[in-house]
C-alpha cells in the first residue's frame, strides 16, 4: 500500500512539476541556509581555536591594569624586567618567561617604507609565544645583554619590504636607527583579535628600551608553563608574587590581569558557537514557510482531485489510504526539498568559507538533523490536507466540479 502511494505521489509531483518546484522552494531555502550557517559557524569556531592556540603554547598573558584593551592600564603601575626575572626564579612548572615592550613605528629598506610593531625581548619570546624560524636565527644571549641592533622580521615585512626574497644580512631602517636582519619568522596569520601576527619585527629587549622606547617599563610579560596541566597552578603562583612585589593588600584589587589563553579561546568560541545557533535558529523560520507553502498546494491539490477522491471511496477505498497518499505526497515534496537544499549547502559552504578563509568542516549531524525536520515538516504540515480529503463524503466530491 506504501509502495502504490509512493508511485501515484511521484506521479502527481511530476505531473505539476513547476508548481511542485516552487512549493519546495522555501524547504530547499530553509535547509540550505541552516546548514550553511551552522558550517560556517563552526569554521569560524576552529578558525579561532587555531588562531588563540597559534600564540603560544601553554602560554599566559601578564600585563598591568585592571582590564584588557585601551586604557586598561591607566595608573597602574608598568612591570619591569625584575618581575620578569622573579617570576622565573620563583615559580614551578616553567617552560619560558619573557618580558615584551612594543613601540609602532616605521621601518624602511631602500625606497620602501612600512608601519610595523618592534616587539622588544629576549630569547624566551620566541618558546614562550610559539614562534618558529623560517630562515636565519634569532639573538644570541650576548647579543641581547649587549643590546645589539639585530633584528628578526615576520612575514608581512618579508614581503612589503623585500619582495618575498631573502632578508637575511640585509639592513632594516628602524626609526632613526639601523639593524642588521639576522632572522625570518615562520608564518602565522592573522591572531584571534584581527591582527595580523607576521607585521613584526623582534629585537633584543635593551636595545628596543634604548634606542626607541626610551624607557625601562615592560608592556607586558609572557609565561609559558612546561606542560597544559600546570597551566592553572602557574597562574595562581604568579598571581600570588606579583601580588607581593606589588605590595596589594588582602582587600585590594589587583592592579594586573594573568590571561590564560585557554580562556581566551574557550570564551571566542562560546561566544561563536552562540552566534551561529541564533543564526541557525533565524534561518529555520524559513522552514516553517516552506511547511506552510506546502500544506497551501496540498489543499489546492484536494480540491482539484475532488472527484478523483470521490471515485476512490466509492470504489471501496479506506480514509486512512486516501489520507496516506496525500501524506506521502507532502512528504515526498519536503523530503526532495531537502535534499536539494543539502546540495545547495554544500556548494553554498565550500564557497563562502574559501571566500572568508575559513576551515570547511562537514557536519553529518546538522545535516541529517537538517533533512529529518524537512521530511518531519511533510507530515505536520501535509496532515491537514490529507485529513480533509480522507474526510470527503463521496457523494459530495463524486458532484464535484
Amino acid at each position: 500500500m506504501i509502495g502504490n502511494a509512493l508511485l501515484l505521489a511521484i506521479r502527481e509531483i511530476r505531473r505539476n512539476l513547476m508548481r511542485s518546484m516552487l512549493t519546495m522552494l522555501g524547504i530547499v531555502i530553509g535547509v540550505a541556509a541552516v546548514v550553511t550557517m551552522v558550517t560556517l559557524g563552526n569554521g569560524a569556531t576552529r578558525s579561532i581555536s587555531d588562531q588563540v592556540a597559534s600564540l603560544g603554547s601553554n602560554l599566559l598573558l601578564v600585563r598591568p591594569g585592571q582590564r584588557m584593551g585601551p586604557g586598561g592600564s591607566a595608573g597602574a603601575p608598568m612591570f619591569d624586567v625584575a618581575d620578569a626575572d622573579a617570576i622565573r626564579q620563583q615559580v614551578s612548572g616553567l617552560n619560558a618567561v619573557a618580558p615584551e615592550t612594543r613601540k609602532s613605528v616605521t621601518v624602511v629598506v631602500a625606497a620602501r617604507n612600512w608601519s610595523t610593531s618592534v616587539a622588544g625581548s629576549t630569547t624566551d619570546y620566541f618558546a614562550a609565544a610559539g614562534w618558529t624560524l623560517a630562515g636565519g636565527r634569532i639573538f644570541s644571549e650576548s647579543e641581547q645583554r649587549a643590546g645589539r641592533a639585530v633584528c628578526v622580521v615576520g612575514q608581512t615585512l618579508r614581503r612589503e619590504l623585500y619582495g618575498g626574497g631573502d632578508p637575511v644580512g640585509e639592513t632594516l631602517r628602524v626609526g632613526r636607527f639601523s639593524c642588521e636582519v639576522i632572522g625570518v619568522l615562520a608564518t602565522k596569520g592573522q591572531s584571534a583579535f584581527g591582527s595580523d601576527q607576521d607585521d613584526i619585527v623582534v629585537m633584543p629587549l635593551r636595545a628596543v628600551q634604548r634606542r626607541l622606547t626610551g624607557s625601562r617599563d615592560i608592556r607586558s610579560i609572557l609565561v609559558s608553563a612546561s606542560d597544559v596541566s600546570l597551566v592553572t597552578p602557574v597562574k595562581n603562583q604568579v598571581e600570588a608574587l606579583l601580588r607581593e612585589r606589588r605590595h596589594i593588600g588582602p582587600a585590594e584589587d589587583d592592579n594586573f590581569n594573568v590571561l590564560d589563553t585557554r580562556q581566551i579561546a574557550d570564551t571566542l568560541s562560546s561566544t561563536t558557537r552562540v552566534m551561529t545557533t541564533l543564526l541557525g535558529a533565524v534561518a529555520a523560520v524559513s522552514l516553517v514557510v516552506g511547511g506552510i507553502g506546502i500544506m497551501n498546494i496540498m489543499l489546492v491539490s484536494v480540491t482539484e482531485r475532488t472527484r478523483e477522491i470521490g471515485i476512490r471511496l466509492a470504489i471501496g477505498a479506506l480514509e486512512r489510504e486516501v489520507l496516506l497518499q496525500f501524506l506521502i505526497e507532502a512528504v515526498v515534496l519536503s523530503s526532495l526539498g531537502g535534499m536539494l537544499g543539502l546540495l545547495l549547502a554544500a556548494g553554498a559552504s565550500v564557497a563562502l568559507a574559501a571566500a572568508m578563509r575559513l576551515p570547511y568542516l562537514f557536519d553529518p549531524g546538522i545535516n541529517l538533523l537538517s533533512f529529518a525536520i524537512a521530511a518531519a515538516i511533510g507530515v505536520v504540515f501535509g496532515y491537514i490536507p490529507a485529513r480533509r480529503a480522507a474526510r470527503l463524503n463521496p457523494i459530495d466530491a463524486l458532484r464535484h466540479e
